[in-house]
């Protein structure tokens, strides 16, 4: 009788732990699957609605439907630009350091973007150098003479324009749009086709 009552015992517990290891792998499952999902949308392209979806919010910030913040630089050629000058363009504000791999990286696609498509698709591309993170400012001039770079290059020299539009990681770069809104922000490197493809559904 005892026999028959530890089996039962060792059956009711098997069953039991068989059900919670089911119900666990289930859960496990459905949260694989869900961090699948949202690490692909994170990753995917932005779709047209999506880009103008960012309507006017009639604030000024950083964020995506925001009024892009008011800059003003000396470039390296020393020229003062100042972004609200270039309302009526779309505008790709780039932020970057001559050290930085990545940047390195991307200037080449970017400059080969710039030179076929500037005048058709009304665009500007401002590369902004975040030069209180150089090392040697001197090295700014040789890496825009070695890409052979033909867009301006804003100088930051007080760091300021790196904090406000949140430069921490680099390269970052702001779609913005003809009424000065910022449609995307990107952060990391890009390549031409995906350039001309973000500039491309700007307005």
């Amino acid at each position: 009788m005892f026999k028959k009552n530890m089996f039962a015992i060792i059956v009711i517990l098997a069953l039991a732990g068989y059900t919670f290891y089911d119900l666990q792998l289930k859960e496990d499952k459905k949260e694989a699957e869900a961090l699948k999902t949202e690490q692909k949308s994170k990753t995917s392209e932005p779709t047209d609605e999506e880009v103008q979806s960012n309507v006017p919010s009639g604030e000024t910030g950083v964020k995506e439907g925001d009024l892009a913040p008011e800059l003003t630089l000396n470039t390296l050629d020393g020229k003062e630009v100042k972004l609200s000058d270039y309302k009526g363009k779309k505008v790709v504000l780039n932020l970057w350091a001559s050290w930085c791999p990545p940047c390195k990286a991307e200037m080449p696609h970017m400059q080969t973007y710039y030179e076929k498509n500037k005048d058709e698709e009304n665009v500007e591309i401002l590369a902004v150098n975040l030069t209180t993170m150089e090392r040697d400012q001197s090295k700014i001039k040789t890496f825009v003479d070695d890409y052979g770079l033909t867009f301006p290059i804003p100088l930051d020299e007080s760091g300021d324009i790196g904090v406000t539009f949140e430069g921490f990681s680099i390269p970052t770069t702001y779609m913005i749009d003809t009424k000065g809104v910022i449609q995307k922000r990107i952060v990391g490197p890009m390549n031409e086709e995906f350039l001309s493809d973000m500039v491309t559904r700007l307005k």
